[in-house]
């Protein structure tokens, strides 16, 4: 059967059993975009490209497939940077196709070109410059393989305009061997005497954690965690990347460790003799200050990439390999009962002194950011999808939102993207349609990415956005207020412009407001019997609230600081 690129392309995306993509057509890519109008594959036209991308990250790490985004060549690509970016900072499978200027031209700075490939060398786990239609079903194979295996992570296709109207012999590759991968391996005999090694540690611990990343979720690892946790009584703690990884209702979860975690999470590490860490890579914001961090804590270290042990904490043990395999293995070799009493009593001293903490009523009459994303929380259905965009709002969120099974919670982690919000939530109730899915944003994030509302009403994509909208760079303003004297530089945005409710609604968007508690509910009511239309709420909130807990940049974790209303009580 003979195919033009273009078609070829299409093609091997139906054979990776891709239903949708988000895109934006261009000229180089343009021949891509005519056979697609034959396809099953359904195509999502944004309005930015960077919108694109953190669809297809939202859709990724809502549905555990590949997210796929197209854009077009020069500026289409460079626009797509920052996601690819964000997705190999997170790990989230992605296959990005840009266009490409015809092979002839390449070199001579013709009109949209751009090394792309060069550019995102090192924020792609690999990346591919066609050079001829016969190869593009090998390449769509290999990248579909590489984004899903081993670490997962983003993968570029960049496809020369001519190559793609050339004509090829359609064929398909059948195995693995196939895709040209020299040196690529995905999966790992476990070393059953590193095995034994962590089992003897567990066994000998009385202060252990279960240090839980983002790596369990992609390894798909609940499961095993959950047996592995009850069977020894180790607390646990998630991670940002991690949320949902571990049920927060579980009586063993500390809750989430870092710079704004849970006071009982954080100096559970902080006080532990042993730390056992799956899937998570010792990251500055968990750490803090790292000559001090968890100082008397023998490590055992599980990654599915080797280049993360040793990189910032040296492991005792280093168990290299998938998340879920060796969770299992550690769980039939550690027989011994533990006995960790002592432990948890302490446990459960701090969480009662230092739960989470805010001032109910502001000073001002406005709305409290803490308890706009609890009254949204208790009125969600469960397996609610919660997207965030990156500072105060994203923390309040991870915070006081309750998540208890994997893919429920959507943010931008280690690259802290702002605009993430909006656009991953379209990308995951295009994933998971039968789920609602809020958007928790700030004033300063919707500003970045808000023209994707207009994909979301266009395409049909009801997803719900609150605007904690306290006319600030808040988290900006919290550190200029904390340590820079209150000098406030460049942070000020203004609650009313632009107008969010008349702008929701010029992007055929329901849009609301509320500024008093009795508004708040009411509007969030309303909001939930709307499904047929994106909906979006100005919800007005105090500019001077922070996030607490806090550990300064620069300061070890034993210098956390709590709610002003809890200090001078630390134990």
């Amino acid at each position: 059967m003979e195919l033009t690129g273009a078609q070829a392309l299409i093609k091997s995306l139906e054979h990776q059993g891709v239903d949708v993509v988000f895109g934006l057509p261009g000229g180089a890519i343009l021949p891509v975009y005519d056979p697609l109008i034959d396809s099953t594959i359904r195509h999502i036209l944004v309005r930015h490209e960077q919108g694109a991308g953190h669809m297809a990250e939202g859709y990724a790490m809502a549905t555990g497939r590949p997210g796929v985004a197209i854009v077009t060549s020069g500026p289409g690509a460079t626009n797509i940077v920052t996601p690819i970016a964000n997705a190999h900072m997170d790990s989230t499978p992605l296959v990005v196709i840009t266009g490409q200027v015809a092979t002839k031209s390449i070199g001579t700075d013709a009109f949209q070109e751009c090394d792309i490939t060069g550019i995102t060398m090192g924020i792609t786990k690999h990346n591919f410059l066609v050079q001829s239609a016969s190869q593009i079903p090998r390449i769509i194979a290999a990248a579909f393989h590489l984004a899903t295996t081993g670490r997962p992570g983003p993968v570029l296709v960049d496809l020369p305009k001519d190559v793609a109207q050339s004509t090829m012999q359609w064929w398909w590759p059948e195995s693995v061997d196939e895709l040209d991968l020299p040196g690529y391996r995905s999966s790992f005999d476990i070393d059953e005497q590193a095995v034994t090694r962590a089992a003897e540690l567990i066994e000998q611990s009385q202060r252990p954690v279960l240090y839980v990343g983002g790596g369990t979720l992609k390894a798909r690892a609940s499961a095993e965690l959950l047996a592995f946790a009850e069977r020894t009584g180790i607390p646990v703690v998630t991670t940002l990347m991690a949320r949902g990884a571990f049920p927060d209702s579980h009586p063993q979860h500390l809750g989430m460790p870092g710079m704004h975690g849970m006071y009982s999470a954080v100096t559970a590490m902080q006080r532990s003799d042993l730390l056992i860490s799956l899937g998570a890579r010792f990251d500055d914001r968990v750490t803090g200050r790292l000559d001090g961090f968890a100082p008397d804590a023998k490590i055992i270290h599980v990654d599915i990439d080797r280049a993360e042990f040793n990189k910032v904490r040296r492991a005792d043990v280093a168990l290299h390999g998938d998340v879920r395999d060796i969770v299992r293995a550690l769980d039939a070799a550690t027989g011994k009962t533990l006995d960790l009493s002592a432990w948890w009593a302490q446990l459960r001293t701090w969480q009662s002194e230092y739960p989470l903490a805010y001032d109910p009523v502001s000073d001002d009459g406005l709305l409290r950011p803490q308890a706009v994303v609890e009254a949204i929380a208790q009125a969600a259905a469960p397996g609610t999808i919660v997207a965030s965009g990156v500072g105060q709002h994203q923390m309040w969120a991870a915070q006081h939102w309750k998540y208890e099974e994997p893919g429920t919670w959507i943010n931008s982690g280690g690259a802290g993207t702002m605009g993430f919000g909006v656009p991953a939530a379209i990308g995951a109730k295009v994933g998971r349609p039968d789920r609602t899915v809020w958007a928790i944003d700030g004033d300063g994030c919707f500003q970045m990415t808000a023209q994707e509302l207009v994909t979301a009403r266009s395409e049909g994509i009801p997803i719900k956005v609150a605007i904690l909208n306290n006319a600030y760079l808040g988290m900006v303003r919290q550190w200029q207020e904390m340590f820079y004297e209150e000098r406030y530089s460049e942070v000020y945005l203004s609650a009313d412009l632009p107008d969010y409710v008349k702008w929701a609604e010029a992007m055929g968007c329901v849009g609301l407001r509320a500024s008093t508690p009795a508004e708040m509910k009411q509007v969030i009511a309303e909001a939930n019997e709307i499904n047929d239309v994106p909906v979006v709420i100005d919800f007005r909130t105090d500019s001077s609230e922070k996030v607490f807990p806090m550990v300064p940049t620069g300061a070890t974790n034993d210098d956390i600081m709590v709610h002003p209303s809890q200090r001078g009580a630390r134990s």
